[in-house]
């Protein structure tokens, strides 16, 4: 899909490993496999979509910046910043300016790059606009489990 919507902001890039079975598009939401990044998807899904989201922001990377295909396994670089503004296709609703955000499902599987409004102990992301009416993309701030300055409850140190 490769649809990296940077909009704004600082970015804070990190180069992460990338298992060689690993397929990664530019934009997906990644979390961190130990010391290998994975997509949303590759998350096992457990129970339903508020557990799911919730095991997925305790290790919530960021936003690709780099795609990464079968066989590669350079490391790749990953925006962990909370300064820096995406805009994601979103499950279609209205959103509030600071609203928790978290990654759509599709057959209890995690979407790599659409989000949806989630509980803030499962947010991955912060709505940065307030939307009137039904739309499907939104503008957020990312909340990374490896930011200090990020909002994310797993963000802190020790």
């Amino acid at each position: 899909m490769n649809r990296l919507r940077f909009r704004s902001g600082q970015v804070q890039l990190r180069k992460i490993r990338v298992d060689a079975n690993t397929i990664i598009e530019a934009g997906d939401l990644l979390w961190l496999d130990g010391t290998f990044a994975r997509p949303a998807s590759d998350l096992v899904w457990d129970t339903d979509l508020a557990t799911t989201q919730a095991g997925f922001a305790e290790k919530f990377l960021g936003i690709a910046h780099q795609a990464s295909g079968p066989g590669d396994s350079l490391p790749i670089s990953v925006d962990i910043s909370s300064d820096s503004v995406y805009e994601l296709d979103c499950s279609p609703g209205n959103y509030e300016l600071g609203q928790p955000i978290g990654p759509d499902e599709n057959s209890s599987s995690l979407m790599n790059q659409q989000i949806e409004a989630a509980p803030a102990g499962s947010a991955i992301a912060r709505s940065a606009e307030f939307t009137n009416g039904t739309v499907a993309s939104i503008r957020v701030t990312l909340c990374s489990a490896f930011c200090t300055s990020s909002s994310n409850v797993h963000a802190g140190l020790g």
